[in-house]
């Protein structure tokens, strides 16, 4: 390996593009206006501030907002609610490995449907059902979508509501990226869509604010918020006040927008850096730039395994993910990369050693 490590990995904003200042101003105002709340235990509703500027963001009572200590624990309360051992659910075909991994340990039984340029392909979806599967729960990531970067369109949207009225599922909306937009009209929200309680909707502050600060939430019908609050009672008492007044702080002060417009503004300018730098560099790849989000899925030039290249580009200082890890099968053909934590001046080196590993595992052309 020559020059530094480069990671095209892990989905999170690098730390220039975090506003440090902002949150600790955010901090000092915490504990200069409500030390009391932030200090103390709370509810396992979260932090009550933080739950009524939510509910104002979505347009909902905040009785349907629950607060987490991230969203993979939004993700993980309402699988334990909804989903138990032998019951059936769906998620795309490619889709987010960790709510695929928890699923299946979970012990439902797991049913993929494909994905293409305009999201979760929804007939499909509704020929499944008709051979008489019966989910109880079908999980899709609508915007921006990991690892596809694609975002479901309205069509579609309306179609999965649809079916969910008529086969009497839920639909969890799982939606960190709808923020995180570079171009085009942003596409109505399944949660405002839904007129029969069959939504529940997730998002999280990691992308738009930082990791560390580990606040995600739930937003769904009044009784189902309840009953996961029940849980979350008896599992922990109550989420980190402290992280959570910070967001409120940094959100009311309106320095949640102008974070939100520095992490598009740059990750904008990355994704176009890096579908250049693979044209150039790894011209046999397919891919489709996406319109925002953290994540670009490639297919690899024809013969190239995902593993082998991951192994070889390990090997060259460039960490990649490969695509068996976001389906049940499949996926050995491609691979994600998440942009997000690469800074601009590596990304085409990052590409140019991707695409010496792709090239060092071709098989040579036999002499005539």
């Amino acid at each position: 390996m020559s020059g530094p490590p480069i990671s095209f990995a892990r989905g999170a904003p690098s730390l220039d593009i975090v506003d440090v200042a902002g949150l600790a101003a955010a901090a000092s105002r915490v504990f200069e206006l409500d030390p009391a709340g932030a200090t103390g235990y709370g509810t396992a509703y979260g932090y009550q501030p933080l739950r009524e500027w939510i509910a104002g963001r979505h347009r909902v009572t905040a009785d349907r907002v629950l607060v987490t200590n991230g969203s993979m624990q939004a993700d993980a309360l309402l699988f334990s609610h909804l989903v138990s051992a032998g019951d059936e659910v769906v998620v795309e075909r490619p889709t987010y490995d960790r709510t695929l991994a928890n699923l299946v340990a979970s012990g439902a039984v797991v049913h993929q449907v494909d994905v293409d340029d305009e999201g979760i392909d929804v007939a499909a979806l509704e020929r499944l059902l008709a051979r008489g599967v019966r989910p109880k729960l079908v999980h899709v990531i609508p915007n921006f979508q990991n690892p596809t970067g694609v975002t479901l369109t309205l069509p579609r949207r309306r179609a999965l509501l649809d079916l969910a009225g008529r086969y009497g599922f839920t639909v969890f909306e799982d939606d960190p990226y709808a923020e995180i937009r570079f171009r085009g009209d942003p596409q109505p929200s399944l949660l405002s869509l839904d007129r029969d309680g069959r939504v529940v909707h997730a998002s999280s502050f990691t992308k738009t604010i930082c990791p560390g600060l580990r606040v995600g939430y739930l937003v769904g019908p009044a009784d189902t918020i309840s009953a996961i609050a029940d849980r979350a009672t008896r599992t922990y008492i109550s989420p980190g006040m402290v992280a959570q007044a910070i967001a409120y702080q940094f959100c009311v002060s309106g320095d949640i927008d102008r974070s939100i417009e520095r992490v598009r503004t740059t990750l904008a300018r990355r994704v176009d850096l890096l579908a250049r730098a693979l044209r150039t560099h790894l011209p046999g790849a397919r891919f489709s730039e996406p319109s925002g989000g953290y994540f670009l899925w490639v297919e690899l030039p024809h013969g190239a395994t995902a593993k082998a290249v991951a192994e070889a580009a390990a090997e060259r200082g460039v960490t990649v993910v490969p695509g068996t890890g976001f389906m049940l099968d499949g996926g050995e053909g491609a691979l994600r990369l998440a942009y997000s934590a690469v800074p601009d001046a590596q990304i085409e080196e990052g590409v140019r050693r991707l695409a010496d590993a792709v090239a060092s595992l071709r098989t040579p052309e036999p002499r005539p």
